[in-house]
C-alpha cells in the first residue's frame, strides 16, 4: 500500500465550508487526487485532554462545537463510521513508545475533525480514529506522538493535525480586512522552516518565532502541526494553500511528502 503523506490542515472557522475561502475546495482538490485511505487518524485542536486519548465511536456525529454563525452550519452532520481495532492498534503503538494512551469510545467529532473530513471524504466511509491534543503539553511531545505513529501512514491511514497556523481569537477582523503584520510575519517563518525541514527550530517556536504569543495566546492550535511533523519523521514540508483571513486567521495547509 502506498504512503499517505501526513496533514497539517488550518481548519479556519466551520464558515469556511459556505465563505469565499479558497481553502475548502484545496483540501477537496488534494484528497480527490491522493489513493483513498483504509482509515484517517486527525488530532483537533478542539479535542483536548490532559492525558493521551484514543477515540472511536460506533457512529460518528458532528458536534456544533460553536455559536454565531449562520444557522445552515447547524443543520450539517459527518455521520462518519469508526475502527475499534485500530483505535487499539494505536493505542498499542504509543503503548510500545512509552505513551499510556487510553482508549475513548466517544460520540462526535468536533468542528476541527468534521468540518475538513466533511470537503475531503464526504460519504463519512472511511473510519476515522482521534487523537486528543495535550494542551499541558508542549511541542515536542506532540511530535514524538506522531513520530511514534509515523508507520500507519505506509499501512493506508491519512494522518492529519487540524489546527491553525495563526490563533488569536482578539484580533480577528472583517472578511476583507487586510492581514496583520505581525501574523503574516510568524506564518513565514513558519512556512521557510517547514519548507526547510527545519523541525528543531519549529520545536523551538516559542523562543525563535517572530510575534509568537501575538499569534498564538494559547498553544493548542499549532500542537497539531507538531505531530503531523512527527508523522513525517522531519521530512519537509510542502504548501498546498497559504491565505489569512479576517485579518489574523491563517488557513495554511501543508503536507510532509
Amino acid at each position: 500500500m502506498s504512503l499517505l503523506a501526513p496533514l497539517f490542515i488550518s481548519h479556519g472557522g466551520p464558515d469556511v465550508l459556505i465563505n469565499a475561502s479558497p481553502a475548502r475546495h484545496i483540501w477537496q482538490q488534494y484528497a480527490a487526487a491522493q489513493p483513498r485511505p483504509r482509515a484517517i487518524l486527525i488530532m483537533s485542536a478542539h479535542h483536548l485532554a490532559s492525558e493521551p486519548l484514543v477515540g472511536w465511536s460506533p457512529r460518528w456525529q458532528a458536534v456544533h462545537d460553536f455559536g454565531g454563525f449562520p444557522r445552515e452550519l447547524y443543520t450539517l452532520n459527518y455521520p462518519a463510521v469508526s475502527d475499534e481495532q485500530l483505535a487499539r492498534q494505536v493505542q498499542a503503538k504509543l503503548a510500545a513508545a512509552g505513551v499510556a494512551a487510553h482508549l475513548q469510545q466517544a460520540n462526535g467529532l468536533d468542528h476541527g475533525a468534521w468540518v475538513p473530513l466533511l470537503m475531503m471524504y464526504p460519504q463519512g466511509d472511511i473510519p476515522v480514529i482521534t487523537l486528543a491534543t495535550l494542551p499541558r503539553q508542549d511541542a515536542r511531545t506532540h511530535y514524538l506522538l506522531g513520530k511514534a505513529l509515523a508507520d500507519l501512514a505506509a499501512d493506508g491511514v491519512q494522518i492529519i493535525g487540524s489546527g491553525s497556523v495563526t490563533h488569536n481569537l482578539y484580533a480577528l477582523g472583517a472578511p476583507d480586512a487586510p492581514a496583520q503584520p505581525w501574523a503574516l510575519a510568524f506564518a513565514d517563518w513558519v512556512a521557510t522552516r517547514l519548507e526547510q525541514g527545519d523541525s528543531e527550530a519549529l520545536l523551538a517556536w516559542q523562543t525563535q518565532a517572530p510575534f509568537a504569543r501575538e499569534n498564538h495566546p494559547t498553544d493548542e492550535h499549532l500542537l497539531p502541526l507538531f505531530f503531523a511533523m512527527g508523522a513525517a519523521q522531519g521530512r519537509p514540508g510542502r504548501s498546498l494553500h497559504r491565505g489569512i483571513e479576517y485579518a489574523a486567521v491563517t488557513m495554511d495547509a501543508w503536507v510532509f511528502e
